[in-house]
């Protein structure tokens, strides 16, 4: 596949803002959407044309519930995803930015799909499923994988959104990258450090591998009383490809880890395009499609 020439953005300067979301205690979806605002707010204080939430950072709503088992809890949530996308669309109506709305169990058609969604400063919104589920969602809350990943076009960029384990696989972002993505959001959930670092190292090589700008925001803190949800590693994060044109270590930012707070970032779409064309190496460019196929859904790229 030849890479697009589509050059629209490649001046744009972009703030992008990660949450590192403590999970807490909550007593009714009010406390949760006060935490929310208050992180949205704060975004947009600091020009953010971007901030971006933690996958399952909602699920702390099972906190204002008796604690349940983990599958009857997870399907309990669906009682709150009007109330959350609603939330989600007014506030980035409200503060005119863009949010990566982490992600969330939406059901449809007897399906749970884990779910994350890119909400426009109009309100409206569009939707990323997660592809790869964990053996933990598959067997604990019986989760299903989504089939399509999507590429959309902002003012500032072209993004597209990996949630959490999606980003272990090369191929996800290769799409993406191939479909014109500039930056991709990885919205995630881990419980121990290990399985932060296959996260982080991961999200790191799709970096360099397809000269993209990677965007990480994990949850913190601990839930007791939620199965499969108690504690929480993280450590927020934005990946450039390790060139000249970039920050040292291919670290734009990084937050320090378990702490709750806000990592604030800029990015040049130039610098990202004039490395793929013209930098120390172009993985971009260099790829030998004489000897490696790329298929999606059997079309030969």
């Amino acid at each position: 596949m030849e890479i697009s020439s589509d050059l629209a953005n490649a001046g744009a300067k972009v703030r992008v803002a990660c949450v590192q979301h403590q999970a807490r205690r909550v007593r009714h979806f009010d406390d949760f959407a006060a935490q929310v605002d208050y992180f949205v707010a704060t975004a947009a204080a600091y020009k953010s044309d971007f901030v971006v939430f933690p996958e399952f950072f909602s699920v702390q709503l099972l906190t204002s519930m008796e604690t349940l088992a983990p599958r009857e809890g997870i399907r309990l949530m669906e009682r709150f995803t009007p109330a959350f996308v609603d939330l989600m669309s007014k506030l980035a109506g409200r503060h005119r930015l863009h949010i990566i709305a982490g992600s969330h169990p939406m059901p449809e058609q007897g399906h749970l799909y884990n779910t994350s969604m890119l909400v426009r400063p109009d309100g409206t919104f569009e939707s990323q499923r997660k592809l790869h589920i964990t053996p933990s969602e598959r067997k604990n809350w019986d989760i299903t994988g989504g089939d399509a990943l999507h590429v959309w076009s902002t003012p500032k960029a072209k993004v597209g959104i990996l949630i959490c384990y999606d980003v272990e696989f090369p191929e996800t972002a290769r799409h993406l990258a191939d479909e014109g993505a500039e930056i991709i959001f990885v919205p995630y959930c881990t419980d121990t450090r290990q399985g932060y670092l296959r996260v982080r190292y991961c999200a790191q090589a799709r970096a360099v591998e397809n000269q993209v700008y990677v965007v990480m925001a994990g949850l913190i803190g601990n839930l007791e009383g939620v199965p499969e949800m108690d504690v929480h590693y993280g450590q927020a994060a934005v990946f450039t490809p390790s060139d000249f044109e970039f920050a040292r270590d291919g670290i734009q930012a990084e937050a320090d880890p378990n702490v709750e707070t806000l990592l604030i970032a800029d990015l040049d779409i130039g610098d990202l395009h004039r490395a793929r064309s013209d930098g120390t190496v172009t993985p971009r460019l260099d790829r030998r499609h004489d000897l490696f196929e790329f298929k999606k859904k059997g079309k030969k790229v």
